[in-house]
């Protein structure tokens, strides 16, 4: 008997050494890998190289065989790898002992003063076995900016232009607290970083092209600087108030600024003088039952321009509103729309609309002002001397002065070259249309005439 046992437990352990000396095959292997994603939150003031690591686990009582690590960007990446002290950029045939582990370094050199580099310099590691292709994703600050991840605003605070600022994750200013941002700054958005306004945001853009003030997307290599809904965009949110964006320029956001719920004081939730919201891929302004003043505005090329429902009280004057259809954005949908409903039900509305041009090409909209009334809410929409394309003139507005279906005659448009000057050329139908609306200064911040001015955001110089 004594015989017998020791031959059997002999065999045990020589079953389970071979089992061990053997590779598992299955794709679900039990395989952790201890990161997801590497973040190299480090502000590169000067050339910058910084190493991080991550484990990939063996958790199975038998080896493992990982057919390779290979950095996807390949010898061209900003990224270096090394895995247990072979470089890649692919290392292959790898073995992971059972309940053993593995290292992998990856390494980033960052030149910020690269003009053509973006803020974040992306890449990824695949990490490969039986069948199975993991990722890992890297990711690294390219530029000196003060980087600013779900930011709060939970005190007064003041941005001045010493470095850009990027957005990730979140910027939120809270309630009662104001953000200030001066003349100049830019504002780089991640695209998972929506800009949320419960307080006050002041923009104190100046109308020269460097003191302008520009939010768009942290992306500024080829081709993605020029996408929409390369971020979120900024939302004003009920308890918002005394808003106000001097000479600030919002382009290649989802939804570029949204705004709901009516103002709490005497001031419009939002105030607008000489701004641009450009390349919105779903809407430029979008406002539910809220306040708006908007004063020498380009709003072009956006999914819908201008979208404004649920009532409220709204002041466009001297505003550029205007979509053609090109490679980012298929002009279907009108560029203003007005109405006094929504799926919370009907409002008042107070809507002026004096000295604008509301346009469209190279689309499937015949009417590019469409206002529409539901039930017996006061109801009060006035165009007072604009320039419109539209075959049905909407019911139930006043309207005095316009310009119809007559082209603008803008400057120069060229869609599959993304090149548009909104600026009227000699003998415009727009020139001297206006009505003396007080404004004195044009989205140039040049003087508007002393008699009839121009429509639109430009004064014909």
């Amino acid at each position: 008997m004594k015989i017998v046992s020791l031959f059997l437990l002999s065999c045990c352990l020589l079953v389970l050494s071979c089992r061990k000396e053997s590779f598992i095959t299955s794709p679900d292997a039990r395989v952790t890998i201890t990161i997801d994603t590497l973040k190299y939150d480090t502000v590169f003031a000067t050339a910058g190289s910084v190493t991080k690591t991550f484990k990939i686990v063996n958790e199975n009582d038998q080896k493992l065989r990982i057919s390779s690590v290979k950095l996807m960007g390949g010898n061209s990446s900003a990224y270096k790898i090394n895995v247990d002290g072979t470089t890649g950029p692919e290392v292959t045939n790898l073995e992971i002992e059972a309940n053993d582990s593995l290292y992998v370094f990856a390494q980033v050199n960052i030149n910020p003063n690269a003009a053509n580099l973006p803020f974040i310099v992306r890449d990824s590691i695949q990490v490969s076995y039986n069948g199975t292709n993991r990722l890992v994703q890297l990711e690294a600050w390219g530029q000196n900016a003060h980087f600013l991840r779900n930011k709060q605003v939970l005190t007064n605070e003041t941005w001045n232009n010493d470095l850009p600022y990027v957005i990730l994750g979140y910027l939120y200013v809270d309630t009662n607290q104001t953000l200030t941002i001066n003349k100049g700054c830019r504002i780089y958005v991640h695209a998972d970083a929506p800009i949320i306004v419960e307080g006050t945001l002041q923009v104190n853009g100046l109308k020269d092209t460097a003191d302008r003030v520009v939010f768009q997307g942290d992306r500024m290599d080829d081709p993605y600087k020029d996408y929409p809904a390369s971020w979120p965009g900024i939302y004003f949110l009920g308890s918002s108030i005394n808003n106000v964006m001097n000479y600030a320029i919002i382009k290649n956001g989802y939804q570029s600024i949204g705004v709901e719920n009516p103002s709490t004081n005497a001031n419009p939730k939002l105030t607008m003088n000489e701004c641009i919201v450009d390349n919105a891929f779903d809407a430029g302004i979008i406002a539910v039952n809220s306040s708006i003043r908007a004063t020498n505005c380009l709003v072009s090329n956006c999914g819908k321009n201008v979208y404004l429902v649920g009532g409220g009280n709204y002041q466009f004057t001297h505003c550029t509103v205007v979509t053609y259809s090109n490679n980012f954005i298929q002009h279907k949908d009108p560029v203003l729309t007005v109405t006094n409903f929504s799926n919370n039900g009907n409002a008042n509305l107070d809507a002026v609309f004096r000295n604008c041009i509301f346009w469209g090409e190279n689309g499937t909209v015949e009417d590019e002002v469409v206002v529409l009334k539901n039930g017996s809410t006061p109801f009060n929409v006035n165009f007072d001397h604009n320039l419109w394309k539209v075959q049905a003139a909407p019911a139930n507005v006043t309207s005095t002065q316009i310009v119809n279906n007559i082209p603008p005659d803008f400057d120069s448009v060229n869609s599959s070259r993304n090149y548009y000057d909104f600026r009227l050329k000699t003998g415009s139908p727009a020139i001297n249309k206006g009505v003396n609306a007080g404004i004195v200064i044009d989205l140039d911040g040049k003087t508007r005439p002393v008699g009839l001015p121009d429509l639109g955001c430009f004064e014909k110089q």
